[in-house]
């Protein structure tokens, strides 16, 4: 018998999902468990498998349509297995605690073989009513909507349905200009881009952020020539032997993690009126996405030696880029690490990432020519390898003497180095 597949319940809340990709053509060969196609909702992007092994005999649901939940989006034929209806992922939303104000919320799906790249919820956009009547939409539709000004009742549905579609508004808005009301020859044609799901909720995270937090940042300069050359001594034997590029952050997350643990205040959050000491320190590691910013999270930093510290940042930032990650990994960090150096800058001035009291962003590693004083106070210049960080604390949590502490702590563990690193 054919088995239908349907459009998964990636969590309590949500309701619908947009097919962003077929994985599989009509006619292709499918296996059990195999990725079929993508979908995007408003908490996670996500790879579906396939429910049961056959031939991908019907697609009902074209790429780029917006359906609810429990919809069969194609069918399956010459399945071996369970016939019958089955969803490409079920997952449901455990229930957690109730985060702290401004805290992301963050969905955790637990898809059976679904890989998601975690995002954290956006409130809905209110939707402009002229005919009393709720028009049939995505949230992406009801933004493109809210940010021309546009009344969706006035747009004229082709989806399933008289669903609205993104095409429909766009040419709405393309036709009509923002609001609907002036004709066409009377305005400029509106280049419209919408903001991605993910794009617009590091939006509005940045906002809250500044809003919620004064904003102190402090700029040190570490001399990395130590490490510098430790690690071109020994990276093609650590790769080798333990199958992990040496890079230069697990040094800098180890010099965090031990400046941390002597001063926690820096680990801390401001909740509800009181300063809430965590009991772990669980270190984000911010890595840039083609279609975005995300921070996964290397849980209880402090337990885990220099390999096992640069063997979980390898694997989550790599998680991250190919959409592997569970919604877990990237929520509840207590601190986090943002290396926009990568880029070529000397230094960034970051924000934070709440409810977290501190972000240290990293800047770009060069040469540059150093005083060097010796013991007897004579003065030479040499070339140094110095990178400069900048710590970027909530005022109300952290006083200017705890980060100077804290960045000098982080600036002497990198500059005497005396580790191993296995």
């Amino acid at each position: 018998m054919p088995t239908d597949v349907i459009m998964p319940q990636m969590g309590e809340s949500i309701f619908e999902g947009t097919i962003t990709k077929w994985l599989k053509k009509v006619g292709d060969k499918v296996e059990k468990d195999e990725p079929l196609f993508e979908i995007s909702t408003d908490k996670v992007d996500a790879e579906i498998p396939s429910p049961v092994a056959g031939v991908l005999t019907e697609i009902k649901t074209p790429a780029g349509e917006t359906v609810e939940v429990n919809t069969v989006v194609a069918v399956i034929s010459g399945a071996s297995g369970v016939a019958g209806t089955a969803s490409g992922a079920k997952a449901s939303a455990p229930a957690a605690a109730t985060p702290p104000a401004s805290t992301p919320a963050v969905a955790a799906p637990q898809a059976r073989s679904a890989t998601v790249t975690p995002k954290t919820e956006l409130a809905p956009t209110p939707l402009a009513q002229g005919s009393g009547e709720r028009q049939r939409s995505s949230p992406l539709v009801r933004r493109i909507a809210k940010e021309n000004n546009l009344d969706l009742s006035q747009v004229a549905g082709t989806g399933s349905d008289g669903r609205v579609t993104k095409e429909d508004v766009l040419r709405h808005v393309n036709e009509s200009g923002p609001g609907g009301g002036a004709p066409k020859s009377q305005l400029a044609t509106p280049k419209v881009a919408p903001l991605t799901k993910m794009r617009a909720i590091i939006a509005q995270r940045m906002v809250e952020s500044k809003r919620t937090s004064p904003h102190v940042h402090s700029v040190y300069k570490v001399d990395m020539t130590r490490i510098a050359r430790l690690r071109e001594r020994e990276k093609a034997r650590f790769e080798q032997q333990h199958g992990v590029k040496l890079t230069y952050m697990p040094f800098i997350a180890a010099a965090a993690v031990q400046a941390l643990t002597k001063f926690p205040i820096v680990n801390a959050s401001l909740v509800d009126g009181s300063i809430h000491y965590h009991p772990n320190i669980n270190l984000g590691i911010a890595v840039a996405l083609e279609w975005g910013l995300i921070v996964p999270v290397v849980k209880q930093a402090e337990e885990r030696n220099f390999l096992g510290l640069a063997r979980a940042i390898a694997d989550l930032a790599a998680r991250a880029r190919t959409k592997k990650l569970l919604p877990d990994e990237a929520s509840g960090s207590t601190f986090t690490l943002t290396n926009s150096g990568i880029l070529g800058e000397e230094f960034g001035t970051p924000i934070i990432n709440q409810p977290e009291s501190a972000i240290l962003a990293i800047g770009g590693l060069r040469k540059e020519p150093v005083v060097l004083t010796d013991g007897e106070g004579n003065d030479t210049i040499a070339i140094r390898s110095v990178q400069y960080f900048c710590l970027g604390f909530d005022h109300r949590t952290i006083d200017g003497a705890d980060a100077g502490k804290f960045m000098s702590e982080f600036k002497r563990a990198l500059e005497g180095w005396d580790r191993q690193i296995g």
